[in-house]
């Protein structure tokens, strides 16, 4: 132990103490969630008596040691394990026994980013990345739905699923927006979704909305010979209307598989969420993140990461996330913030920004676990017949400020297709309109899967010729 890390813990009263142990036993045995934190203290306090009392407080404690702790409830204590005094960061391991036995998100975020976040012992807390054990996987739904479900519906291989986001977000009449849906689609598109604010509002009730969305993906099927799919945003003020609204796309006799239930999983909160897996197990469940940047973007110094809301909403059972665009489009993100999220929910073993998680709830060593692992790196389909080996995936759905010249960039920085992409204005601002914007978005896939520059394809497509003179390429 280095003289200046004695000096820490010699500094630490007793209360503090019981929260430290820079000599845990491995960390990694299956007891604890482990979770890495930037953080600067905001006090009086040295940085490993503000970390001691971020542990205390996230776990068992508060500011004084109280007189009413048992034996037992010490061994729930929350422990800071490892320092890095250059980097600013603290490593704590959480007993995940703390957590609701009951496979609750919404509690174990409760803990780890809750009080902690306004304690004025720090002035900055950033929670990094966080590390699942395979006894704690056990407990939690994951993925029901996936997208290789979809894919198998959508008869959509080996590239991404092409989708968009109808525009403008709010002021169309439930007719209008079906208009949207159906020129989309018989564009070419697969995918359409509706803007996170959609709700019932009177210029455009819920169910007129949901009503004509049938009957137009029932007439863009009819005239396109393929498969159509539409993610409602289920949100509601109450859990009463966000079950009527699920019954109600349930029941206006769409097929299995052709729709999915959207929620705003941070303003709605997790447990509408959580309700919606387990009570639509075979729905495809859309996590929308509005509000995440209030938490994610870089230059807030509390809050979580991308990686750590990512992978948090496939703990919860989400079937897709929206993961950013990795500095390609219009939002904040970069390739280490959007692409290290996306690839660590849509593989069974991955790399964070501090851990190697595995999504497997049997041991790594296991001769099966590691078949599986291998199979994902090859892109075969896996977990169709033994799921209780592993985790299901979470997709990574990618919007914001994309278009039909700026799909192989994104590709490019992703490293694979195995996403949804819901492009707004980049298929409804085509000068031809929403059905040539999504033949533009078709041709640039295509261009992209022959691996034909955009420009020299163009020369036969009108529509991508448009698009590409319409939306900069920078």
């Amino acid at each position: 132990m280095s003289s200046i890390i004695e000096e820490l813990v010699n500094s630490l009263d007793s209360k503090q103490a019981a929260y430290v142990n820079l000599d845990l036993p491995e960390p990694t045995n299956g007891e604890y969630l482990l979770a890495v934190f930037h953080m600067i203290p905001g006090g009086k306090l040295n940085v490993l008596q503000a970390a001691a009392e971020i542990a205390a407080e996230s776990s068992t404690g508060t500011n004084f040691k109280v007189n009413t702790e048992t034996p037992f409830s010490r061994t729930m204590n929350a422990l800071v394990y490892q320092l890095d005094l250059e980097r600013d960061l603290v490593w704590v391991a959480y007993p995940w026994r703390l957590f609701d036995r009951g496979g609750n998100v919404q509690n174990i975020l409760t803990y780890i980013v809750g009080n902690i976040l306004g304690m004025k012992e720090v002035a900055a807390l950033k929670l990094l990345d966080v590390w699942f054990p395979p006894s704690m996987l056990e407990q939690y739904d994951g993925p029901g739905f996936t997208v290789d479900d979809m894919r198998k519906y959508l008869d959509v291989y080996d590239r991404p699923i092409l989708g968009t986001i109808v525009k403008p977000k709010m002021g169309l009449t439930s007719a209008e927006y079906a208009e949207v849906c159906y020129d989309f689609w018989v564009g070419g598109g697969d995918f359409v979704k509706n803007d996170e604010p959609q709700a019932n509002q009177d210029f455009c009730p819920y169910e007129k909305m949901v009503a004509h969305v049938k009957e137009a993906m029932d007439k863009a099927v009819k005239e396109t010979g393929k498969k159509k799919v539409h993610s409602f945003n289920v949100s509601a003020p109450d859990f009463d209307t966000m079950i009527e609204r699920c019954e109600m796309i349930v029941n206006a006799g769409f097929e299995p598989g052709s729709y999915a239930f959207l929620i705003d999983g941070i303003t709605a909160g997790w447990m509408a969420v959580q309700t919606i897996r387990r009570r639509y197990p075979n729905v495809f469940l859309h996590f929308h993140r509005a509000g995440h940047g209030a938490f994610t973007r870089p230059e807030n110094p509390l809050g979580f990461s991308v990686l750590v809301l990512s992978k948090f909403a496939r703990l919860a059972g989400a079937s897709g996330i929206h993961t950013g665009t990795a500095g390609v489009g219009k939002m904040k993100g970069t390739p280490e913030d959007d692409v290290v999220a996306a690839h660590g929910i849509q593989y069974l073993k991955s790399d964070g920004h501090f851990f190697n998680q595995s999504w497997a709830k049997i041991m790594d060593s296991d001769k099966d676990a590691i078949s599986l692992v291998h199979e994902d790196m090859a892109h075969h389909v896996i977990l169709e017949e033994d799921s209780w080996r592993a985790m299901k995936k979470c997709c990574p759905i990618v919007s914001g400020g994309l278009n039909p010249v700026r799909l192989k960039p994104f590709i490019d920085v992703m490293g694979n297709v195995d996403f949804i992409t819901t492009m707004g204005s980049g298929v409804h601002a085509h000068p031809g309109g929403t059905q040539d914007g999504a033949r533009a978005l078709v041709q640039s896939c295509e261009a992209y899967l022959k691996g034909i520059d955009i420009h020299e394809y163009s020369k036969n497509h009108k529509e991508l010729a448009e698009a590409i003179e319409h939306f900069p390429e920078d």
